[in-house]
Parts: structure tokens; sequence; C-alpha cells
């Protein structure tokens, strides 16, 4: 990827808007970045200037009676979880810090690049996507004007709901400056039941079973033996008040009685669960494997990762299945992993992959030709000049 040897770091919205009129005027074309730990998602070779949003890193306004928090583009994830762990809260989407896909420390994910990429982690199944704790924004738009969208609380009905399509816009549709998210309190306790060594097929039958259960279970997820020791390890999570808790966890255990549910203590609980997708994150920069985030519906899970595994591939399932994170051989091309991925019902995103890889396939699962003219419409009306990167998630210069 080619960019400014000095990138733009705008101090201020004012100072932003004046980079991006100046670059609509030359048909220059941005990058915005916040802690860099998804640049190497998209196309490789594309001509860009790019623009730091490391200046717009204030906690701008956060009331925890509120449950509402207003910060930069730029804030750090790790420094706003560490605020909101100081009175007990969360944002309950549990976003996943990339850094580890870059193999930088943790702590360089920011909330704007959260917001862009749209990614929640494995309370997603109990909580929500990130769209759902979105409650507004500050940004400027490709034709440098600044616009305001959403407010302050969970119920805003004046227009189009622009907050949701800021949330996995990846920076194409205007850039962020400022946001609003929804947050909740923190569980006063948490159980993670464990079943080892679970066959694939009684492995997402459990988890789906879980999650449709009224055990109201927070989060699910399958990792298979190697990934954190010689067992395979089916995990459930339940939260909540102390005496609801127990109670859900002895009818788990009693519905799930074939599995052998066993409680983990919490220090091996919380390896688990940050093993997911960690632990295919480590050593990213292979020149022989590609990483992938592949969305399917729960019933089709153990059917892809047989697939996986038979070529060759490690993954892991988090979402009660319908997730699965998958590292796989480069000799196996984009256009079979995503026909897999569609003939369960889904789609992948290619996270990262040698140089060559990249390029010769986009990053994002190819839209259908009617929601990519959509997509196109939604992109003219935020961006007219087509500077805000348009060719990431493409395989060429246009």
């Amino acid at each position: 990827m080619t960019t400014m040897s000095h990138p733009h770091t705008p101090a201020d919205v004012q100072e932003l808007i004046e980079i991006v009129r100046s670059a609509s005027a030359a048909h220059t074309r941005l990058q915005v970045m916040g802690g860099g730990s998804k640049r190497g998602i998209g196309f490789p070779n594309r001509q860009t200037s790019l623009i730091s949003m490391t200046k717009f890193d204030r906690i701008i306004d956060y009331d925890p009676h509120e449950l509402v928090i207003t910060v930069g583009a730029g804030a750090r994830l790790a420094a706003v979880q560490a605020l909101l762990a100081k009175h007990e809260q969360m944002l309950a989407f549990e976003p996943c810090d990339f850094a580890a896909a870059i193999g930088e420390p943790h702590g360089a994910t920011t909330i704007g690049g959260v917001v862009g990429a749209g990614f929640a982690g494995s309370r997603r199944v109990s909580a929500g996507n990130v769209r759902d704790h979105m409650l507004g924004f500050t940004a400027v738009s490709g034709r440098g004007d600044e616009f305001v969208a959403g407010g302050r609380v969970v119920k805003n009905v004046t227009g189009y709901d622009l907050p949701k399509l800021m949330c996995g816009s990846w920076g194409q549709l205007a850039i962020l400056t400022q946001l609003t998210l929804k947050v909740l309190p923190r569980p006063r306790v948490t159980i993670t039941l464990d079943a080892l060594d679970l066959g694939e097929d009684d492995a997402f039958a459990a988890m789906i079973r879980a999650a449709r259960s009224q055990c109201e279970v927070a989060a699910a997820a399958h990792l298979p033996r190697g990934m954190l020791d010689e067992h395979s390890h089916t995990l459930v999570r339940l939260e909540g008040f102390g005496p609801s808790v127990e109670a859900r966890a002895a009818a788990l255990a009693e519905l799930l009685r074939e599995a052998r549910l066993a409680r983990v203590n919490a220090d091996d609980s919380a390896a688990a669960w940050s093993a997911i997708p960690a632990g295919l994150m480590r050593d990213s920069a292979r020149a022989d494997e590609v990483l992938w985030r592949i969305v399917i519906p729960s019933t089709a899970g153990a059917r892809l990762c047989a697939s996986l595994r038979e070529l060759e591939s490690r993954y892991c399932a988090d979402w009660a299945g319908g997730l699965v994170w998958a590292r796989t051989p480069a000799a196996l091309t984009a256009d079979k992993l995503r026909s897999l991925a569609e003939e369960c019902g889904g789609h992948a995103t290619m996270l990262s992959a040698p140089h060559a890889y990249r390029a010769s396939a986009p990053a994002l699962h190819p839209e259908p030709p009617a929601i990519a003219a959509l997509t196109r419409r939604v992109k003219i009306a935020f961006d007219p000049a087509g500077i805000l990167d348009p060719q990431r998630f493409a395989t060429g210069e246009a």
C-alpha cells in the first residue's frame, strides 16, 4: 500500500474539513487510520493519503448514571474499557482488539476502528452487534461537510438511522470524529461451563441448544484441540446475579447432561475466552496462511468446520456456532473458501493474507448485484467525488 510518508494528523474538526475539501478538489484518495490494527484488511496496492485520527482521542463526556459515553474516534479501546471498568460498566458487545492480527501490542485498536469494522465479540449472541449500541456520532463526509446524527438517548426517530449505517462502513462513507455509545453494568457474577472433547456435531448441537434454551446464555464457543491444550473445549458463559446464575447453570447442566459440563475457574475461563480469536491471529504474517472471519447460520457450523478440517485449516467457533474464525493454507483460493461459506448460507471476510493473495481477491465477500448497486448509491450520497478509500475492497485500480 502506498501512502504519504508524513500522514495528515488533524488536530480538530476544522483541520480535518480542510484536508478533505483539498483532497476532493485534487481528486486525492484518503485512507483513515485510528490505531492501525486493521490497515492490512483490503487491497494492498491502492494509492491513498493517510489521515491519522490520533489527536481525536479524548473522553468527551461520560456519566455512569446515564449509561452513555461519548468519545473521540481516536480514543483507544483499552483506555475506554479501563475507564468503564472503574465504574463496573462495559461495552456489552465485547469488542475485539485486533492488534494481535498485525503483531502489535494489545491496545492499538480505537473506538472509531471498532465501529468502522462493526465486529462484535463473543457476547454478540446475547447483547447484539456494534450497531445496536451506537447512539450517535459526529463525522465529516467526503464532501468536506461536518454532520451529526443520532444523540445521547436510546430511541431516536429523526429520519434515517445513520448511526447503524456507519457501523461496518470502513471509513468509506464519512470520517467519524466523535461517537456516543450505550454502556451497560458489568455482570455481578460470571460462570463458564466447559464440555471437553466433544465431536464437532455434538459441540455445535450443544451450543445451539444452550443458546435457544431459557438459560439466558451470554456466550458460547468451541475451541478445537490445540488452541488451548490437547483437549477440545465447548464453552458456555452465564452472567448476572449470583442466585440466578447458579440456577441457570444447574438447569443448563441438566439440559446438556450428555456433554458433562464442568465449571471452569476464573483464570482458565479468562484464558479460554481471550483465545477467541487471538489464538488464530498469532503468526498472522506467515506467508502461507490466510485468516478468515466467516459468518454463517449456527446450524451449518459443524458442516463448515468439517470441510475446513479436510482442507488442513485451523479454526474455532464463536456466537454459538454462528461465527467461525479460520486460518487456511494460501493454496486454498478465496473463491473456494467463499463457495464453502455460501453453501452454508454465510459469507467470509479476509482479515490477513500474503500480499499477492490480498491483491487477487477482495477482503469483503462480494455482494449480490442489487445490494452492490444500493451500496454504490449510498457511497455516492456521502462521498460524491469518491475520495474515501474507494478501492479498499477492490482487486485493482478502477
